[in-house]
């Protein structure tokens, strides 16, 4: 008799505690994968938390616009028949519904937050609605109709057709208007178009992010690629004495750090006073270094170091010295060892000393902001103005998402042409 017959015919492997063998262990193994689901729940609620509802508002922020139609539904309503190209203000029926929003939004006090809103299209509509709210505050909408001549006398530019232009274009409740900004382009007479030349700087700061971010990590591969195998190649004790110097700048203060940049770049510096003293600099010619892309580069490239010099140690302390060895041995020069056996072995710290070091760049703006100037800030510095001074979180929320996108597309790049699983930490 086969072992299929004898176990058909005596039935099912029982446990211990007499239940079929595989549904216990079916059991089993359903609470193994909840317990690690509770273990790992807190960091999964944390990152949740922080990371990616964040994200998700900020993602939401660029594309909603519920203030307009929220604050001036019959407005919007009435708008719907106007003819936006007769190069005529509304009718009567849009001031009248006009003059209802504003009696309901100037009691609730709204007025003011939408002429904020309208003001990031057109310069000048905020103050358009604050001293419109004052008027109409005192009328009495049963006998002052009609509104027309009414909001004109209040302040003429009711009779402006751009006004209205932009509030039909910013009236639906989600709008590309963030991105279009953020990309240089506004929406005309005849749809997407781009901004006049004195207003397009956002391309630019995208373009000399990237760049710059670029430059500063290639710097951080030239300069930390030596002090690392220095310490991968050194006697323990020492190399751990060295590692000591390496990390020392994570214990100082970024601030402090970006401001001493700034006495030892300018003009009247440190570095300056040192090259005229040698004679390489003449005192008439003092270099350039600060508010400008230089000073950005060198104060940036100082402070992100550490972040390329310790994935290259991890790394590098893992390759075996025999091999260099072997291949001197073989005939090989120096030079072809470290290129052909040494120097291959690295590039997963080189990657991910690189990924690390460049998406930090790209979201840095205090240094920027202190020793940059006009020719060295970053994108990232205009995110934050918008967000604290100009209070524009929408604009600020789509620069955001695109600096976001193009850092995914870079990684995938990455991942394409090095391959992610061949980067390293150690």
């Amino acid at each position: 008799m086969s072992d299929t017959t004898a176990q058909e015919t005596s039935g099912p492997v029982m446990a211990a505690d007499g239940k079929p063998l595989k549904a216990s262990l079916a059991r089993a193994l359903r609470r193994q994968k909840i317990r690690a689901l509770l273990l790992v729940a807190p960091l999964l609620l944390f990152v949740l938390v922080t990371f990616i509802v964040p994200i998700g508002d900020m993602l939401f922020r660029s594309v909603e616009n519920q203030i307009v139609q929220q604050t001036l539904p019959k407005t919007v309503a009435a708008l719907q028949t106007w003819d936006s190209t007769s190069g005529q203000s509304p009718d009567e029926e849009v001031f009248a519904a006009l003059a209802a929003d504003m009696k309901v939004a100037v009691a609730e006090k709204t007025h003011t937050r939408l002429g904020t809103r309208l003001n990031y299209e057109m310069n000048g509509i905020s103050s358009l609605f604050r001293k419109s709210g004052r008027g109409v505050k005192k009328w009495d909408l049963a006998a002052d109709a009609p509104f027309k001549d009414k909001f004109i006398a209040l302040d003429k530019d009711w009779d402006d057709p751009e006004v209205w232009i932009t509030i039909k274009a910013n009236s639906p409740k989600y709008t590309p208007g963030y991105f279009l900004n953020a990309a240089d382009l506004q929406v005309g007479p005849e749809g997407v178009e781009m901004r006049p030349e004195n207003q397009q700087i956002y391309i630019t700061l995208f373009k000399r992010t990237l760049i710059m971010s670029l430059m500063i990590t290639g710097s951080c591969i030239l300069l930390g690629y030596p002090v690392a195998w220095i310490l991968a190649n050194l006697p323990m004790r020492q190399a751990n004495l060295l590692m000591i110097l390496v990390l020392l700048p994570f214990w100082t203060s970024l601030l402090v750090r970006t401001s001493a940049w700034k006495v030892l770049l300018q003009q009247q510096g440190v570095i300056n006073d040192l090259l005229v003293w040698i004679g390489l600099v003449d005192d008439a010619n003092r270099l350039v270094m600060i508010n400008n892309a230089t000073g950005t580069i060198i104060a940036m490239t100082h402070i992100l170091l550490p972040f390329m010099i310790l994935p290259l140690y991890s790394v590098m302390q893992t390759i075996p010295p025999s091999y260099l060895r072997a291949a001197k041995s073989l005939g090989a020069t120096n030079w072809t060892a470290f290129w052909r056996v040494y120097f291959p072995q690295s590039i997963p710290g080189i990657g991910a000393g690189s990924i690390l070091v460049f998406i930090l760049a790209i979201g840095y703006y205090i240094t920027p902001e202190l020793v940059g100037g006009t020719k060295g800030v970053f994108i990232s510095n205009r995110i934050a103005y918008h967000i604290s001074s100009s209070l524009n979180w929408g604009l600020a929320a789509a620069l955001g998402a695109i600096l976001l996108a193009a850092v995914l597309i870079l990684y995938y790049a990455y991942d394409k042409i090095v391959g992610i699983d061949n980067v390293k930490l150690g």
